[in-house]
């Protein structure tokens, strides 16, 4: 990997393949590595940048609190100096979150959106009030808490499960702190997202058991020319569990 200082921290990416540029951008708690399988099978069709998010992976964390949109601004100033001006960019989960805060606050940059087992919506108030627990969780007693909640719920394959577990488990709690707190503190996108005019795509497992499959369908509802590709018997992690479907799907941003 590749690192380059950034907004004061240092980001760590890769770059594969050649053709339009596509940025994944990884879900919680987890890292690029996530999109290994997919990514094999676009390199073909895209120059792919695959970040680490502040803090995941190779990159490096503040203990100051952040929100969605210091994720976003970290993802263009990497851009900037890879000198990329337009790019299509896909995100999974939390990684839908910054895509759409990148999406939103830079829209002249973006030539394609693809939200991959995400969703426009805020939390709810239960759901804002559970991610502080977590978080207070996790400053009292590891990363080990969230991967022990989370494994089941991204996928019922058993080596999709061993093989996000231990990303899981290499993170550090600060991250895993500060990415929680910024999840709960985001804002609802559904209106942003009706009024972008750059292709959005949508894929979502129909097994989804973190994010069920009614928001993608929701995000559909919202910008009636999105492309939805609901993949049959996917979890939470179809780049892993389906990475051929996945790959298919994510071409229509070429």
């Amino acid at each position: 990997m590749k690192t380059i200082k950034v907004n004061g921290i240092e980001i760590a990416y890769t770059r594969r393949g050649t053709g339009n540029p596509l940025m994944l951008v990884h879900g919680f708690p987890l890292d690029h590595t996530m999109w290994n399988e997919t990514a094999a099978l676009l390199e073909d069709d895209f120059d792919l940048i695959l970040p680490d998010l502040r803090g995941f992976g190779e990159s490096a964390t503040v203990e100051t609190p952040y929100f969605m949109n210091d994720m976003a601004d970290d993802l263009a100033a990497l851009l900037d100096n890879l000198k990329i001006n337009e790019i299509a960019i896909a995100g999974h989960s939390m990684g839908g979150y910054v895509a759409l805060a990148f999406a939103k606050k830079y829209p002249h940059r973006v030539k394609g959106l693809a939200l991959v087992a995400s969703q426009a919506a805020a939390d709810a108030p239960d759901r804002r009030e559970g991610r502080y627990k977590t978080a207070q969780d996790v400053a009292e007693k590891g990363v080990g808490v969230v991967a022990d909640a989370m494994t089941s719920k991204l996928s019922t394959m058993a080596e999709v499960q061993s093989f996000v577990r231990a990303i899981m488990e290499r993170q550090i709690p600060s991250a895993v702190i500060g990415a929680l707190k910024a999840m709960a503190e985001r804002e609802d996108m559904s209106a942003t997202l009706a009024a972008f005019s750059f292709p959005v795509l949508v894929v979502h497992g129909d097994e989804d058991a973190l994010i069920p499959v009614d928001r993608g369908r929701e995000v559909k509802s919202l910008v009636l020319a999105a492309h939805l590709t609901e993949i049959q018997g996917a979890g939470h992690m179809p780049m892993l569990e389906f990475p051929k479907e996945t790959a298919a799907a994510l071409k229509i941003l070429k």
